[in-house]
């Protein structure tokens, strides 16, 4: 059998959240994360009132820490942020508000030219042909 593993890939902060939950043989043996994502994370435990949640997010960003370098938002993902704005906007889609952030993600993977796995393809519609976007898959059940 082929091997079916992406050689390299962006993983969203969706991915990164799940990450546990998906088939490794589905995530690129080259992963990489965007300072955008890591910036989520870091947010994560201060928009819970669980403690139990706060606990788990500070866990999964510690683990993230030490996994990843970041991928910084420099002046070529900037620049490709002009490319993801002005497709958004032609296939009718608003590039402002909740979906910013998931946009800018989605420039560092242009400007680094790598696909970009997501669970949530939906939020990145429009740029279809701009970035390779793959959904991993979840990992096979243990029964």
């Amino acid at each position: 059998m082929p091997e079916r593993r992406r050689p390299r890939g962006l993983l969203d902060t969706s991915v990164l959240i799940d990450l546990e939950r998906l088939d490794p043989s589905s995530l690129p043996r080259e992963a990489a994360i965007s300072a955008v994502s890591m910036a989520e994370l870091a947010a994560g435990p201060h928009a819970t009132r669980s403690a139990e949640e706060r606990s788990r997010r500070q866990d999964r960003l510690q683990r993230v820490e030490a996994l990843f370098e970041p991928l910084p938002f420099d002046s070529a993902a900037a620049r490709a942020y002009g490319r993801v704005y002005a497709a958004v906007v032609a296939a009718g889609r608003k590039a402002r508000g909740a979906r910013a952030v998931d946009l800018l993600i989605a420039a560092v993977a242009l400007a680094n030219d790598l696909p970009l796995f997501t669970l949530n393809a939906a939020d990145f519609k429009g740029l279809e042909k701009l970035i390779d976007l793959v959904s991993p898959e979840p990992a096979p059940s243990r029964g």
